[in-house]
């Protein structure tokens, strides 16, 4: 069970990256961009209305996401990500409680059988019948079964943990990326150039850099 919850952590941890890049709906300020508008198939200029940064949306959807997993993505109507968050909280919450449970069933028994009792679950497991000194589990193998299982538990509750983090930063990383100017018009031309000296015709090489706004 672990082995699976480790697995789904790394294959969070790996797609979290993907979250933060995608582009979206862009909210930077746009002051008077031009465009062909069609109504009822007349052609005309208009204008974009401009859409102002909102400074506490990144605060907005960590908090969401603090007091509701997942709740933070909806705020950035990001709800192709709520599967991915659900999944990988719910497999961490199903490892913890299932390593719990088989802590606590194995501690029981050791404590059991270190009182002198002989009834526990892990005594007779083959109902072969219940012979004093001689059980199907011995105490040595008890007190290593819950040591094992108590200590899955603790590590699947630090990648729970670990997870709800990254739920929290994942909604904060992905509203300050949504309001990036990420306009077509925004772009960075990088081109090497050859030329020749008029006179002595000696080359020369440069680099030319554009930046268009």
């Amino acid at each position: 069970m672990i082995k699976t919850l480790l697995l789904t952590t790394f294959i969070f941890f790996l797609t979290f990256p993907c979250f933060s890049q995608e582009k979206g709906n862009v909210q930077s300020p746009v002051d008077s961009l031009k465009t062909d508008m069609r109504k009822n198939g007349v052609v005309f200029d208009g204008k974009l209305e401009k859409r102002r940064v909102n400074p506490l949306a990144p605060s907005k959807a960590a908090f969401y996401s603090a007091v509701l997993p997942g709740l933070g993505q909806i705020y950035n109507r990001r709800y192709w990500k709520l599967p991915i968050v659900y999944a990988a909280l719910g497999t961490g919450v199903y490892v913890y409680i299932y390593n719990d449970d088989l802590y606590n069933r194995f501690r029981d028994a050791f404590k059991r059988r270190r009182a002198g009792f002989t009834d526990d679950e892990f005594y007779d497991l083959n109902n072969s019948g219940i012979v004093p000194g001689s059980p199907d589990f011995s105490d040595e193998a008890l007190q290593d079964a819950q040591e094992r299982y108590q200590r899955d538990r603790d590590l699947a509750l630090l990648i729970s943990i670990a997870l709800y983090a990254l739920n929290i930063i994942d909604a904060n990383v992905d509203a300050h990326l949504r309001q990036f100017n990420v306009d077509e018009n925004l772009s960075l031309d990088v081109r090497p150039y050859l030329e020749y000296h008029p006179i002595n015709s000696d080359p020369n090489y440069g680099l030319s850099l554009t930046l268009k706004f």
